[in-house]
Order: structure tokens, then C-alpha cells, then sequence
């Protein structure tokens, strides 16, 4: 019996609460940044003080994920997805209340955190929940994007109208997303059958290493592109078109596009085409549209913005389920690794650009960007899908099925 006919649980249902209580964690990625022009306008914070901020929070929301990913290996931790959707509003909407710098690193660091503790639980919870479905998995990833791009709209209106004092206003998302959450863990049932399946697949396929380091290193080569071009693309759109601010506004909007559009059809495309074909095809593709994006005047410089966002985005949900795969004994650890150390080294490089940026020209700075989806390729092109690593053996292959921990996992 499969596990569609065992399980009572909705997944479709169960995927939208895990999808939108994503968003309502990674707004608060999103909003620490936009906080900060108001930090500067409102307590006179230095540009160096005001990264400190934003430095503070993005190394606490990626670089702990894989602890947090391995601890949550090791032991079920449902609870988990509810507290860490607290903490990571509680800390953003304590961060405008009283003037100390300190406390205010302190406020975001604390959002990080749960943030940190979120991601990695929240991603063995979906996979249980899409039963293996890539789809599924994109639609879970796609709530995470939304949220991080709508943090502004969030943000600005409640601080332009009452200050830094009005931040614990920005608790309500944290609010809907504890209640999402609980009702996730409720909806997600992993019967008896199927837990005994997972359990004797995991038994028998081993964690492959080498794959999920090439893997993890193709996404550090994404992650410095997408997190590069988010820092400069506004900016050099509008020098390269002559068309102004508006011009520059549009062209990152064109870049975030590509996360409601991207994720989702990279689950579908992998459902149809398989996910390290696709993967290695958008690699292929952001190649040539950030050398596009890097050399072309004029308005045809959106249709490579555009490009270059399909091609990194496509296969973000895909990297997230390939990593859990090529690691079944440790989900968790590799969905703390995929969605957070891998991803915040793009935030460590943006320096190093804005720096060659200021010594020479953007256009020069951005330039070398073109070769890191390329050394993406490289290392995607020898890796195979894990089932197949599996078959090569003569094992079966891994089940995309839940964990052992599964009804410890999904049960509040």
C-alpha cells in the first residue's frame, strides 16, 4: 500500500499552512534590512553600524542552521516550529524599542536564531508532508521567497507612521505563523506502514558525502550571484539604461520575480524531466544571462534580469530535496546546510564586490559573476540523482517517505 492510500492527511493542505507559516518566518529575514534606513534616519546609525545590524542577523539565520539541523536530527523537536516562529518575530519587534545599539544586536541576533531553528525542522516536516513530491517541496520553498519579499511592505508603512517605538507591531506575522504551524504538525500523520518503510530504507542507504559537498558547493557559486546582483542590480540598470531610479527599482523587482515563479516550475519541470538534469540546465542558463545582464545596454538588459532570475531560482527548492536525499540519515542537517550556511556565503562576498565596485567600475565588479554558475556547472555535472547512485549498488533506493522520527517529528 502506498503511502498516498495509508495516510488520511491531506499533503495538499498540509503544504499551504507549511508554505504561508514559512512566509510568516521569513519576513522577518527580510525585514531586518529594511529597518534599516530607518536606524540611520532615527538614531544617526553609521553605514558601518547599520551592516553590523543586518551582519548580525544573516550569520545567526544561516551559519547555526546546521547545528540546529543536527540537534533536530537527533532528537523530534515538533515544538520547535512554533517557539522559533516567535522568537525570530519577537526579536525584529523588539529591535526599535530604546536607543541602545547593543540590545538592538542583540534584539536581531535573537531573530536569527529563530529563524536558524526554524528551517531545518520546518524542511523535514515538508518533505514528510510532500511524500516526495517536488512540487509540493517548490510550493514550500515559494513561501519562504514571498515572505522575504514582502518584508518591506511590512516594515515601511509601520515604522514611516510611528517610528522605530512601533516595531512590536511587526509580532502579527509571527502570531499567524505559530497558528499555521500547529495546525501543520496536526495535519501531518506518518502512519505505522510507512515510518517502517522509511525506517529500513534509511537503514540501508548510506549518506553520500562527496555528492552533497559538490552539491553544497554549487549553491555557495549561487548564492554569491543572486546575493551580488541583489546588492548592485538597481544601481547598475539604471547607469546602463539612462533611465534613472525607476529603471534600477524595476530591474530588482524583475530579479525577485523569479522566486514565484522560478521555485515553482523547477518542481514541476524536475517531476517531469528529473532534478539534476534541470539543475545542471539552470546553471547552464544563468551563464549566459548574467553575462548578459553584465554587457547589454538598453531595455533587452530585463530580458537577461529576467534570465538570470529563472535560472537561479528553478532549481532552489530542488537543491533543498537533493541534499536531503544524498544525506537520509541526516535530513535535517543537510536542510540547515542547503537553506543556510550554503546561502549566507553570497552575504560574506557582497563586500569583496562593493570594494572592486569602488576601485574600478561595477560593470568590472559584476563581471567575474559570470563564472560562478559556471564552476556551478562543473561541479553538478558528475553528480546523479541518489536514487540511481543507490540502484548502481544494487540497494533500493532511498524513500522519499518520512524518517524514522517521522511521528515523533510531525506530532505536537
Amino acid at each position: 500500500m502506498t503511502p498516498h492510500q495509508t495516510s488520511k492527511a491531506s499533503p495538499g493542505r498540509s503544504i499551504t499552512l507549511l508554505s504561508v507559516g514559512h512566509a510568516c518566518v521569513d519576513v522577518y529575514q527580510g525585514a531586518v534590512a529594511s529597518l534599516v534606513p530607518f536606524f540611520v534616519s532615527e538614531r544617526a546609525y553609521t553605514y558601518a553600524a547599520a551592516s553590523g545590524i543586518v551582519l548580525a542577523a544573516s550569520l545567526m539565520s544561516s551559519v547555526v542552521q546546521p547545528l540546529f539541523g543536527a540537534l533536530t536530527d537527533k532528537w523530534a523537536m515538533p515544538w520547535l516550529l512554533p517557539v522559533s516562529t516567535m522568537v525570530s518575530g519577537a526579536g525584529v519587534a523588539l529591535a526599535g524599542v530604546g536607543g541602545s545599539y547593543a540590545l538592538t544586536l542583540v534584539a536581531v541576533a535573537v531573530s536569527g536564531i529563530g529563524i536558524a531553528a526554524y528551517h531545518p525542522q520546518a524542511a523535514r516536516v515538508a518533505r514528510n508532508a510532500s511524500r516526495g513530491s517536488h512540487t509540493a517541496m517548490g510550493w514550500f520553498s515559494l513561501g519562504g521567497n514571498l515572505g522575504f519579499a514582502v518584508a518591506p511592505l511590512m516594515v515601511s508603512p509601520v515604522i514611516a507612521t510611528g517610528g522605530l517605538p512601533a516595531s512590536p507591531l511587526l509580532i502579527v506575522p509571527a502570531v499567524a505563523g505559530v497558528a499555521l504551524c500547529s495546525a501543520a504538525l496536526r495535519g501531518v500523520k506518518a502512519p505505522a506502514a510507512v515510518t517502517a518503510a522509511a525506517r529500513a530504507s534509511r537503514a540501508i542507504g548510506g549518506d553520500d558525502w562527496a555528492s552533497f559537498v559538490k552539491l553544497s558547493g554549487a549553491i555557495v557559486c549561487r548564492s554569491i550571484v543572486f546575493v551580488g546582483l541583489s546588492a548592485f542590480i538597481s544601481l547598475y540598470a539604471s547607469r546602463r539604461t539612462g533611465a534613472g531610479d525607476f529603471s534600477g527599482t524595476a530591474a530588482l523587482f524583475v530579479l525577485y520575480l523569479g522566486g514565484a515563479v522560478g521555485t515553482v516550475a523547477g518542481g514541476k519541470l524536475a517531476t517531469r524531466h528529473g532534478r539534476i538534469p534541470v539543475v545542471q540546465w539552470s546553471y547552464a542558463l544563468t551563464i549566459l544571462a548574467v553575462a548578459g545582464v553584465v554587457f547589454v545596454p538598453g531595455p533587452l538588459l530585463y530580458v537577461f534580469v529576467a534570465l538570470t532570475s529563472a535560472g537561479l531560482y528553478v532549481p532552489f527548492s530542488l537543491h533543498i530535496t537533493l541534499g536531503q536525499d544524498y544525506l537520509p540519515q541526516r535530513v535535517a542537517t543537510a536542510s540547515g546546510v542547503t537553506l543556510g550556511l550554503a546561502v549566507s556565503a553570497g552575504g560574506i562576498v557582497s563586500p569583496l564586490i562593493g570594494a572592486v565596485a569602488d576601485a574600478t567600475s561595477l560593470q568590472t565588479a559584476l563581471a567575474p559573476l559570470i563564472a560562478l554558475p559556471a564552476l556551478g556547472w562543473l561541479l553538478l555535472r558528475t553528480l546523479n540523482e541518489p536514487d540511481m547512485l543507490h540502484s548502481a549498488t544494487g540497494q533500493p533506493p532511498p524513500s522519499p517517505q518520512p524518517d524514522p522520527a517521522a511521528d515523533a517529528t510531525t506530532r505536537p
